[in-house]
């Protein structure tokens, strides 16, 4: 009998400090029970070069795969390169809604909604991928001011050969970035 009351104290206390953390924070004591959206930005961010980024893709039914260094493009519209032999440019031909989600260093954590189109099939330089384009339509901000998020996905080069190739369909993707402006 005596240990039930002791874990009621506790939970009661536990409760109050609740009570009182909402109260210094001016939160409602009670969820909001209609959903809400999230804050959105007008233009991309900035986000450190060796970024990755997770692609959403549609079609027949949603597919997430990881993205190597996408690249802002300008204000709405962002540039990654897929190889050729994997389903992804199969999934956004047939439904070209996607959404990219970076979460990368300089606390930039974003999902960007938008459509992709092919712009290089193969990509100049890179017989084995393709140059694709996402022209934004809306950029949730999901940074959150509890936290910063400091670095992304983190990875170890195990191929130095590798890394200059996707060194160089980067600076590919960059320079069709400046001939489009």
């Amino acid at each position: 009998m005596g240990d039930s009351i002791g874990v009621r104290s506790e939970r009661v206390m536990a409760g109050d400090a609740v009570a009182e953390a909402r109260e210094y924070r001016q939160l409602p004591a009670d969820p909001p029970t209609a959903p809400v959206g999230h804050p959105e930005l007008r233009v991309l961010p900035e986000w450190p070069l060796d970024t990755i980024a997770v692609l959403v893709t549609a079609a027949p039914s949603l597919h997430a795969i990881p993205v190597s260094w996408p690249v802002r493009a300008g204000d709405r519209r962002i540039l990654l390169s897929l190889r050729r032999n994997r389903g992804s440019l199969l999934r956004l031909r047939s439904n070209a809604e996607v959404a990219l989600t970076i979460i990368g260093g300089g606390d930039v954590a974003l999902c960007a909604r938008g459509t992709a189109r092919v712009v290089a099939d193969p990509m100049p330089g890179a017989e084995d991928y393709a140059a694709v384009v996402i022209d934004v339509d809306v950029i949730d901000d999901h940074r959150q001011g509890a936290f910063l998020v400091e670095a992304g996905i983190q990875r170890t080069v195990v191929d130095e050969t590798e890394l200059a190739y996707l060194e160089s369909r980067v600076a590919t993707l960059r320079e069709m970035a400046r001939e489009h402006d």
